[in-house]
């Protein structure tokens, strides 16, 4: 599902820490940055309502990129597009 609005940092894949998986809840625009396009373009790579991922490695520079595995693909995101995909863990 293609929310906008605020997706909470504290329940968004950017605080899921290195190993932990979680279920996606939301897709939706963390900031104004953030197009209806990038939006489109997560829910079409895969990260969807319902769907598990889990944090397999984080960047070392600031912990970007944030390295997710849904299913067997393997997915490098920028915090600010994994700020848009809200979980429950």
């Amino acid at each position: 599902m293609v929310e906008f609005g605020e997706a909470p940092a504290s329940h968004s894949l950017v605080g899921l820490r290195v190993g932990a998986c979680a279920r996606i809840v939301s897709v939706a625009a963390s900031s104004a940055d953030i197009s209806a396009e990038m939006l489109r373009r997560l829910v079409d790579l895969g990260f969807r309502a319902g769907e598990t991922v889990r944090v397999i490695a984080r960047g070392p520079v600031g912990g970007e990129p944030i390295a997710v595995r849904i299913g067997t693909a393997t997915f490098a995101l920028r915090r600010q597009e994994a700020a848009c995909i809200g979980i429950i863990a």
